[in-house]
């Protein structure tokens, strides 16, 4: 229980039914899904789409999506949303045109958007409400406007830049030529238009016909090589989960590659390998375990993650407890290494994230991302979709598993997570972030676990990120563990903004009812009935 004379909030509990979200917006919207009859599926949709409008920097119809399915009967389902590079899109291609990088405003960070598909997939096999039913909140929300909350305003202003390389940009996202301040209202009418379209004519007009052609017409404008024969090719589709256990009976379910859930696996094998003692509270010796264990599982993560059905990804060597334990004992837990060894593999950040559970126990973890802020910055005036930039994750070497190629999907950061207790779901969750989502996900999975602490108290736990660089620690990291872990020989400096930001829902079975949480270092909230 939270101390009641110190700033906080409290842990959500419900019996019917529950969402957690980023916006109060669509956590509501979620909840009133659910109350009028709808299921888990139905209501995550609904609730994706209005914060595809509500928090346009992190999300929306131009991004990628990814989700785990766990229905009441059992099993759990996974859901590859994300879009893959256009056809004519080769690494000879670009050397030609004078690309050497893909930066996040590049029209090559484009790829073909998956979301739309991925929604219409999700219905189509588990949901019990059409599309277009359930894109009206969002439609409203678009035409009538909504007030901007105090996160998403610090970050409309941190990335407004982004959007002032696009005259759809500029005309939408920056009314008045500036980003909205708090509680201004905003209206985004063909952001409506578009959304409108596709619930009366259904999800494949968003990839063929007069709106693709718009899109292709305006990425072709900024340089892209993107064709409408790309768009019409988009596809999403189920795949086979990956899953460890954690402390012998937990057992924790990822979107396998061309995610990177395969890393937050990995590092908790790491992290089991020491006594959960060592990996309670916020101590110096927990945050070093953590920061070493990130160390070497990013270098794996970025020597071999790519799409499996272009490139050989070593999934079974990356969960094989055997290979943590040789992680593990590379881990001197009194001091942090400088130099990483060789992998010993053979051979060779803005989004959001929701949860639902109904009142069957159906449980869907979802997550809908642009990658940057903004994304690619490059919107399509006629239809007000705004691209994401998900294809800088691409490497340019030709020799590189994740090296660009045409139909290819990139290595994708964003990971919803399951985790079951005794055959039965017992965790909802998911960390946003980038590049921290795995150790989002191996933190908040340790809080659960070794600590105890519910989902509130967990989510509000202070975190660090040990990758790519220095040790970055939020301001709720103590003087006393960062005095150990500059001993122990992290650098460490301080965030320039909040890490992630995450939702949780526990199944609690004996008591018959669910318990959320929502991170305080966004703007929504956990909410049941």
């Amino acid at each position: 229980m939270r101390d009641f004379e110190l700033p906080g909030r409290s842990t959500a509990y419900a019996q019917n039914g529950m969402a957690a979200t980023s916006h109060p917006l669509a956590t509501l919207v979620a909840v009133d899904v659910l109350r009028a009859g709808g299921n888990a599926v139905d209501a995550a949709i609904a609730a994706v789409a209005v914060l595809g409008v509500v928090e346009p920097h992190q999300t929306g119809i131009g991004g990628d999506c990814f989700a785990l399915y766990a229905p009441a009967s059992g099993g759990v389902v996974a859901l590859n949303g994300s879009g893959r590079a256009p056809a004519a899109m080769t690494i000879e291609r670009l050397a030609s045109l004078g690309v050497t990088t893909i930066g996040n405003r590049s029209p090559h960070s484009v790829t073909v958007p998956g979301a739309v598909a991925g929604w219409a997939a999700l219905l189509d096999a588990y949901g019990t409400r059409t599309l277009g039913e359930l894109l009206q909140p969002a439609i409203r929300c678009a035409e009538d406007g909504f007030p901007v909350t105090p996160r998403v305003a610090w970050d409309w202003r941190r990335h407004a830049a982004t959007l002032e390389y696009s005259q759809g940009g500029r005309d939408y996202y920056l009314p008045g030529g500036r980003p909205p301040e708090e509680g201004r209202i905003v209206r985004l009418p063909a952001l409506a238009r578009t959304l409108r379209r596709i619930a009366d004519e259904g999800p494949r007009v968003f990839y063929e016909g007069e709106l693709a052609a718009r899109m292709v017409a305006s990425l072709q404008t900024a340089g892209g090589l993107h064709t409408e024969a790309d768009f019409a090719a988009a596809a999403a589709e189920f795949v086979t989960p990956v899953h460890t256990t954690y402390r012998g009976d937990v057992v924790v379910y990822e979107c396998p590659p061309n995610g990177q859930g395969i890393v937050a696996l990995l590092l908790l094998n790491i992290l089991e390998r020491f006594d959960p003692r060592q990996m309670a509270g916020d101590g110096a010796l927990r945050l070093h375990l953590l920061a070493e264990a990130t160390k070497l599982a990013f270098r794996d993560r970025d020597a071999a993650l790519a799409d499996p059905a272009q490139a050989e990804v070593p999934t079974m060597r990356l969960l094989d407890k055997a290979y943590a334990r040789a992680l593990a004992e590379r881990i001197d837990p009194e001091r942090a290494m400088t130099e990483l060894p060789r992998p010993l593999l053979e051979p060779h950040p803005d989004t959001i994230y929701l949860t639902v559970v109904d009142r069957d126990l159906n449980a869907i973890s979802f997550i809908n991302s642009l990658y940057d802020g903004f994304g690619s910055g490059l919107v399509c005036s006629e239809t007000g979709v705004l691209f994401h930039s998900r294809g800088r994750a691409f490497r340019l070497d030709p020799a590189h598993p994740n090296a660009i190629a045409p139909g290819k999907r990139p290595m994708h950061t964003i990971i919803p997570g399951l985790a079951f207790k005794g055959g039965e779901l017992w965790c909802s969750f998911g960390v946003i972030g980038g590049d921290y989502q795995p150790v989002g996900h191996a933190h908040l999975i340790t809080r659960l676990v070794d600590d105890g602490l519910d989902p509130q108290a967990a989510l509000d736990a202070p975190r660090i990120m040990a990758y790519p660089c220095d040790l970055e620690a939020e301001a709720g990291i103590g003087r006393a563990a960062r005095a150990g872990l500059i001993a122990r020989g992290h650098r460490v400096v301080d965030t320039k903004a909040p890490l992630g930001g995450g939702q949780v829902i526990l199944v609690d079975r004996r008591r018959g009812v669910l318990i959320g949480g929502s991170d305080p270092r966004k703007d929504g909230l956990a909410l049941g009935f």
